[in-house]
């Protein structure tokens, strides 16, 4: 008899705008990659062209929306997982974005639903040094006018359904290392 596939890990990882997810998605998957199979999808990759856009609801500014779910290219994403997951080629799948805990379909489906947790000031000062082509201003009121309330909204809620919050100040933290030894541990069991 041939052995089934063994269905394949998968690992949500959330948190709000530059709190760390990309970062502790690549230092994850570059420790896991040493010894299991590993594919990571970023939700970053699956924003719609052209965008959509938001009025925002204090300002009543007209910004282009990356902070909501409808930004996201969902039918593409879930299609890609789904096949990375029926393939079994695969021993880890993580998904990093902003929305890995707040989609139904995504979130049913992880085994570890990991939140990384940063303080809004420095996800803010995070924003300044990444976005180099916009002026503080530009980027300050955008983010008090959109990004903080998507947050609050849609995001920070996504917490509760966490089972591992990261503390998302330190890119290279203790947290990344005990989350890729626990799901070394899920897999030789």
């Amino acid at each position: 008899m041939g052995e089934t596939a063994r269905k394949p890990y998968i690992v949500g990882i959330a948190g709000g705008t530059c709190s760390g997810k990309s970062t502790i998605s690549t230092k994850l998957e570059d420790i896991l990659n040493k010894n299991f199979q590993v594919v990571s999808f970023h939700m970053d990759n699956y924003y719609k062209n052209p965008g959509i856009t938001t009025i925002a609801p204090i300002t009543r500014i007209e910004y282009e929306e990356a902070n909501h779910p409808d930004s996201i290219d969902l039918e593409r994403i879930y299609e890609d997982i789904r096949i990375a997951v029926e393939s079994a080629e695969h021993d880890v799948i993580l998904i990093e974005g902003l929305f890995a805990l707040y989609l139904d379909e995504i979130r049913e489906q992880l085994d570890l639903k990991v939140f990384i947790d940063l303080a809004g000031d420095e996800r803010l000062y995070r924003r300044i040094k990444r976005w180099e082509h916009q002026t503080v201003d530009e980027i300050a009121l955008r983010y008090l006018d959109t990004v903080r309330f998507r947050h609050n909204e849609l995001i920070e809620p996504t917490r509760w359904h966490a089972d591992l919050v990261i503390n998302g100040t330190l890119d290279a933290n203790r947290g990344t290392d005990v989350l890729a030894s626990f799901i070394k541990l899920q897999l030789k069991k």
